[in-house]
């Protein structure tokens, strides 16, 4: 394995705008695996190059030049390297590409791990249309979930599946892999937000991009009345009713003392 030729944020599966802390995280857990005194996940070289990766992303300084030159290569769609085409292996390979996307997703961006129709089109080189069957049958077996707003996303089921499979499926295995020149690592860009950066959500009243207000009410507190300071049971919050309303009708509640019970003649 050429080292020159390997993306060191790719190879520990960690986004470019990752902290010292992940870094080093991600590679204590690789250390453990691909050591060479590891019987059963050991490998030298990868474990060199582990090193060799670490090495160069924990030294601000190292970081700094290693990012100003690197230069991701044009991304390939999968349809490249595996068959998408053939009438049943296409079709299972189909469905093990759309898992190593939407897993791929998953572990780098876990925030944020929904994939577009288009995306995956984009990703696996040939129209959607080849995709209904296949979307439609992991559905049916629980691996992935199609959202509201018609993106998909990996589930916990579907996760086991990958991690399970990856072993005694080759071409899963090759979806996987970075330095496999075919993977989905070298065709997905990562959407990450820049560390410190927080999610911007519209202010009260703002329009969101379906031109829909969302509002924020925030009633005074009662200050009068019976329940004047009390907590609204339902939600362990002050009440915030400034107009109560009678539940039974909708109906703004008239009352302007309370009723007290009368008790009961036996």
């Amino acid at each position: 394995m050429a080292t020159a030729s390997v993306d060191y944020y790719e190879f520990l599966q960690i986004s470019p705008h990752a902290d010292a802390e992940t870094i080093h995280r991600v590679y204590r857990f690789l250390a453990a695996r691909l050591h060479p005194d590891n019987h059963i996940s050991g490998h030298a070289e990868h474990f060199h190059l582990l090193k060799t990766a670490y090495d160069v992303l924990s030294d601000p300084k190292r970081r700094a030049e290693y990012d100003a030159t690197r230069a991701p290569a044009p991304a390939k769609p999968l349809s490249s390297t595996i068959d998408f085409m053939d009438a049943m292996d296409g079709e299972l390979n189909r469905r093990l590409a759309v898992l190593a996307v939407l897993y791929y997703r998953r572990r780098a961006n876990p925030n944020f791990p929904e994939v577009g129709l288009a995306e995956l089109e984009e990703r696996m080189g040939f129209p959607r249309d080849y995709l209904d069957f296949t979307l439609w049958y992991l559905q049916k077996k629980g691996y992935i979930l199609k959202q509201d707003n018609a993106e998909y996303s990996l589930t916990a089921e579907g996760v086991d599946f990958v991690e399970r499979e990856r072993g005694t499926a080759p071409t899963l295995n090759k979806l996987l892999t970075s330095d496999s020149g075919s993977s989905v690592a070298e065709t997905m860009q990562m959407e990450t937000v820049e560390p410190g950066a927080q999610e911007t959500k519209p202010a009260a009243g703002q329009l969101t991009a379906d031109a829909t207000p969302i509002i924020l009410t925030q009633p005074a507190i009662c200050t009068e009345g019976p329940r004047a300071g009390k907590i609204d049971r339902r939600v362990g919050m002050p009440d915030r009713r400034v107009i109560k309303v009678e539940r039974r009708g909708g109906m703004r509640e008239r009352r302007t003392t309370p009723i007290t019970h009368r008790p009961t003649v036996n």
